[in-house]
């Protein structure tokens, strides 16, 4: 399948059947697993950032720049309903595994956690200085992973917010990941290339690090 214009998010069905991409122009197209064909699209009127199904599958929602995450029936992607999340742009979403949650991040800096099933508000926290743009639940769902333009990754408790652990990085991470089944977190960060001489024309070139930090 071929996407026009530069893709701004992805991510997978539960079953493994269909790939959702988002891009630049708030058109969100879904994929086929087997055949590679789209078999749906749909164009927004507002921008959309993260993308992704609920735990049921049967809810897709959208992060968008007023702020909001916008539920849709799927898939019909009929508006079931909006959430005003943040105060600015709502960037990023995610799932916990448990399926009791799910977190929010945005461009004020703050954290939301909500009820999954309620789809209700529960708490937020706010330890980051710059907007918050990716997030992720540890295995079990009781642990919160958030990264920012900030030189750290704040760790939390879904349950209260409370602050586990601050990983320092030497560079913003703009993607982490928890290990599947182990409190192990896997982090990408924009480093400037060690390796590139001060006087090559490569010398500004950014490679993307991966590293892990464990509890």
């Amino acid at each position: 399948a071929v996407v026009s214009t530069q893709s701004t998010g992805m991510t997978w069905k539960s079953d493994g059947s269909t790939i959702a991409l988002g891009n630049k122009d708030d058109l969100v197209c879904f994929v086929d697993y087997k055949t590679h064909k789209i078999i749906s699209d749909k164009q927004f009127d507002f921008e959309v950032n993260e993308i992704g199904w609920n735990n049921t599958d049967d809810h897709f929602y959208l992060t968008s720049g007023n702020g909001s995450v916008h539920i849709t029936q799927y898939p019909s992607l009929e508006p079931l309903m909006q959430i005003p999340a943040h105060t600015a742009h709502c960037i990023c979403l995610k799932f916990s595994p448990n399926k009791e949650h799910f977190a929010t991040g945005g461009a004020d800096a703050l954290i939301n956690i909500w009820d999954a099933s309620e789809l209700s508000y529960l708490l937020s926290y706010s330890r980051l200085e710059w907007p918050v743009r990716t997030l992720s639940f540890n295995h079990d769902g009781r642990l919160l992973a958030a990264g920012s333009e900030d030189l750290v990754i704040d760790i939390a408790f879904v349950e209260t917010g409370e602050k586990v652990a601050t990983v320092s990085c030497n560079a913003f991470p703009f993607c982490v990941a928890w290990h599947p089944t182990q409190n192990l977190l896997a982090y990408v960060t924009d480093d400037k290339s060690k390796h590139s001489d001060k006087h090559s024309r490569d010398s500004d070139k950014t490679t993307g690090c991966v590293k892990l930090f464990g509890l």
